[in-house]
């Protein structure tokens, strides 16, 4: 007698199998999803930063001196100053006699190398101090 098994569906450790890779494949891949999130907020802080630079520039060359708050650069320079990807404003401080500056973001990618070289670039104790970020990654621009 020849007994025949009705084979419909799968079996107990193809479905664990199958549960693995899923699971495997989802723990490589979401990590370097929301580190690409970061990264990508990142480049626009500091694409903001360089906008706010050049209006600063611009309204120093009209005006020679720097102006004490970046809201009020005027639609002659820059229509709408940039905000925060996540909604914050950005730090901004001009030495005593507005003749240099400092801009700041708080970036969220603690690997980014930019940071090290900006801190350089702005002698951030020779002009002034925007303050700390919650964060510990400061990004600075300046009239450097």
């Amino acid at each position: 007698m020849i007994i025949k098994k009705n084979k419909q569906g799968f079996t107990l450790i193809e479905l664990l199998v199958v549960l693995f890779i899923i699971g495997l494949l989802t723990g490589i891949i979401l990590p370097n999803l929301i580190g690409y999130r970061l990264r990508a907020r990142d480049a626009n802080r500091k694409r903001d930063l360089e906008s706010i630079k050049t209006a600063l520039r611009m309204d120093y060359n009209d005006h020679q001196r720097y102006i004490d708050d970046i809201y009020s650069l005027g639609e002659t320079y820059m229509p709408q100053v940039p905000q925060d990807p996540l909604g914050d404003n950005y730090s901004y401080c001009i030495d005593g006699n507005s003749e240099k500056f400092i801009l700041m973001a708080c970036l969220e990618n603690s690997g980014d190398s930019d940071i090290a070289t900006s801190k350089n670039r702005c002698s951030i104790t020779d002009i002034c101090d925007p303050g700390p970020c919650d964060s510990g990654y400061e990004y600075y621009a300046c009239s450097n």
